[in-house]
């Protein structure tokens, strides 16, 4: 699933060609696409018709665009496979084609160059989709104001994240992962935090000083950084940006995927283990087992 950097990545390409532009017909190809819009595949596109879309925004993982003077977004859930699409209008269908959001020719200027392009939301396996939802006060969607912010978030307030982090009787890599303390960091990026940290993914939070806490918030942010520059993390097709390019982050990894590779710090061999349906890679001589886990 894609992360922070991916999801960024895709809010931009989404400012610099849809920002702006008004609505001027939304195609529900696959019912699932919008199951989350309760109303329905036509209450979906009838409320998107003659709108304009205002600036992508982004909380972790989550991106949605705003419709301008009307206080409702669309919501965006990339899911496994989901890819936003900006394609010509006489580009050819993609196989897995889900929705298609056409655009009125009437651009603003600064719009000038996305002319004679269309939106398209592409899922292979249909996991992901679009919805319309109410905006908060702050706006963001409704249903995502539990959502913490991330660690690029100028508000991101690292001394509250650390006094969470002594309350939650809970272990590091499960912290990073939940979303209500800190968005937009998944499994790829949180192991390349704590190797970069050298702590072990079960450390207990409530161990972690205010000097370790702020480490490893401070790796955590230049690993996305790092990502950010190069376009992501891409492992297969299924992630690309808003033009169908995928990120190369994936060749600088130090921990993620790396299982019998050499630690590129000590030389040690990189180990996997299995962790909560997923893997957690780490090395054994950097980041030591705590000993209530060994």
């Amino acid at each position: 699933m894609p992360e922070l950097p991916e999801v960024e990545v895709v809010r931009r390409g989404l400012e610099r060609w849809v920002a702006h532009r008004t609505v001027a017909e939304v195609e529900v190809l696959h019912p699932r696409a919008v199951r989350r819009h309760l109303a329905g595949a036509d209450d979906f596109t009838h409320r998107l018709k003659g709108h304009r879309l205002g600036v992508p925004s982004r909380r972790g993982k989550y991106l949605w665009l705003p419709l301008e003077d009307t206080g409702q977004s669309v919501l965006a859930h990339l899911g496994m496979s989901g890819q936003l699409l900006v394609q010509p209008h006489e580009a050819p269908s993609e196989k897995h084609l889900r929705i298609r959001v056409r655009f009125a020719d009437t651009l603003t200027s600064a719009a000038a160059e996305a002319g004679g392009t269309e939106l398209r939301f592409v899922d292979q396996r249909t996991f992901g989709g679009l919805s319309l939802h109410d905006n908060t006060p702050d706006g963001l969607p409704d249903v995502i104001a539990h959502i913490a912010r991330d660690p690029l978030d100028p508000l991101f307030d690292d001394e509250a994240f650390h006094q969470s982090l002594r309350r939650k009787r809970t272990t590091v890599k499960r912290a990073l992962l939940d979303q209500s303390l800190i968005s937009g960091v998944g499994n790829i990026y949180a192991d390349e935090a704590l190797w970069r940290s050298r702590l072990h993914y079960d450390r207990a939070t409530a161990t972690l000083t205010r000097p370790r806490t702020a480490e490893l918030l401070g790796h955590v942010r230049d690993v996305m950084n790092a990502a950010l520059a190069v376009g992501g993390t891409s492992f297969d097709s299924l992630y690309v940006n808003v033009n169908g390019e995928s990120g190369y982050f994936d060749r600088s990894l130090d921990a993620y995927g790396r299982e019998g590779l050499p630690c590129r710090r000590c030389g040690t061999t990189m180990r996997r283990r299995p962790w909560m349906n997923r893997s957690s890679y780490f090395c054994p001589k950097c980041q030591r087992v705590p000993r209530a886990v060994s």
